[in-house]
């Protein structure tokens, strides 16, 4: 499993699902941003993606799964320092977030391709920010980060760890030769010969490449220590820890369900919780993960024991994650449900993503009082979902079964909202308690 929450600005920014098939994929790919075309390969694979309904400002596909069950999330902003930028700076006219899924996704058939392509790209055409990127396959999943305007650095993760990768660079210890790591192919001189690793014994990617500021024990460390404390139950460590390990051991199998509450977390049972009881500072010290910005939430499955075709599942969530619940839905098809797919630039209950953004805007108004509405909806939900995929045996008409998930969801979203819209109105403040 790799998994990412979608984050932009306090506006809406639409967001849809959808699946793009050989015939739509283009040849040559121009990003709008930068006005940079690049040249495809032939034989493109089909994939699923969840790009931004406006399209003027580029595609930012976000996260998908091939028809070659590969997966990959593209990205999360990471930090750098000016060290780094004095060597290689950015490229303003290079690559970034908006294309690397569209330009890498479609080529790929394992998780080692995806950082190989990519590196390709970052070192011809270079890049113009810092970002983390994340592919899997049936057997391996690779972290991958930015480093200056053309390098880069992965790693695989081992299979019994788990690593919590907030908006800073996250790679800590690496061997840049190692059957377990990939990098640009003059990393190392390119280290030595300006001087950037600042330790006196081995490499540290986060040291040499990334970043230790305020900022980062306010909006990025307290993010990875909560998960950490929740899934290693770590004692020593603290909200604003500059050296939190990356890689880390769970206590337990982690789950689809685990991973999207930690997506959901906004330090409950914590002083931080801005819903919580702390003082006024410290509920609004930290940066949770789950926020108003949350535009879209995914977790990228690929399932070994079942056959080819039902391997892949792209579990999606649209809007706010303390308000919402995944559905999982087959990679494996030719088309997506409407419900998902048509998302309107306006405002329209009927479509998953703004049905989502109201729940959200309805909860948030008083947390307390719909928390437990909302539990229950999560759990019922995923209850249902998880039903239907084990029900599944047949790899026939795959888009039916996206389709019923799809209304599975919109019926007990909507119910939700009532539920919410009559415990709600029964706390108004313009309400006059003698009847008539």
């Amino acid at each position: 499993m790799i998994a990412r929450a979608e984050d932009g600005g306090n506006g809406p920014n639409p967001q849809k699902f959808v699946v793009v098939t050989p015939d739509q994929q283009p040849k040559t790919y121009h990003a709008i941003l930068t006005d940079v075309r690049v040249l495809l390969p032939e034989n493109p694979l089909s994939y699923t993606a969840t790009p931004d309904v406006d399209s003027a400002a580029g595609i930012w596909a976000g996260a998908g799964i091939n028809g070659a069950n590969v997966a990959m999330t593209a990205t999360e902003t990471i930090t750098t320092n000016s060290r780094v930028q004095g060597a290689d700076p950015f490229v303003a006219n290079g690559l970034g977030e908006a294309d690397f899924l569209t330009i890498v996704l479609p080529y790929i058939h394992s998780a080692r391709d995806g950082v190989r392509r990519l590196g390709a790209l970052l070192e011809e055409y270079g890049t113009y920010e810092a970002n983390g990127i994340a592919f899997s396959d049936c057997d391996e999943v690779w972290y991958m980060e930015t480093l200056g305007g053309h390098h880069w650095a992965a790693m695989k993760i081992p299979d019994d760890a788990y690593v919590i990768a907030p908006n800073r660079l996250n790679i800590d210890q690496f061997e840049i030769e190692s059957e377990t790591t990939l990098c640009s192919a003059d990393l190392e001189t390119f280290i030595t010969k300006n001087h950037l690793n600042p330790d006196s014994q081995g490499l540290n990617l986060r040291h040499t490449f990334g970043s230790a500021t305020i900022k980062d024990t306010v909006y990025n460390n307290p993010r990875a220590w909560y998960v950490q404390q929740h899934f290693s139950a770590t004692s020593n460590q603290t909200p604003i820890d500059q050296d939190l390990p990356f890689v880390q051991r769970a206590s337990r199998k982690l789950t689809v369900s685990d991973v999207k509450g930690a997506l959901s977390s906004h330090y409950q049972n914590t002083p931080f919780d801005p819903y919580g009881s702390g003082s006024l500072m410290e509920k609004e010290q930290y940066r949770a993960i789950a926020l108003n910005r949350n535009l879209e939430t995914h977790v990228l499955q690929i399932r070994n024991h079942v056959p080819f075709k039902l391997a892949g599942i792209h579990w999606l969530a649209f809007g706010p994650n303390a308000f919402n619940e995944l559905a999982p839905f087959y990679a494996n098809v030719t088309d997506t449900p409407i419900r998902y797919r048509d998302t309107p630039t306006n405002f329209d209950p009927q479509t998953i993503f703004w049905l989502n953004k109201t729940l959200a805007l309805i909860g948030d108004s008083n947390f307390e009082r719909y928390q437990e509405l909302v539990a229950r909806f999560r759990q019922q939900v995923m209850a249902e979902m998880q039903n239907i995929l084990l029900s599944t045996k047949s790899t026939d008409n795959l888009e039916a079964v996206n389709e019923n998930i799809s209304e599975t969801m919109f019926a007990n979203a909507m119910v939700l909202l009532g539920k919410m819209t009559v415990r709600g109105s029964r706390q108004m403040k313009l309400r006059y308690d003698l009847s008539d």
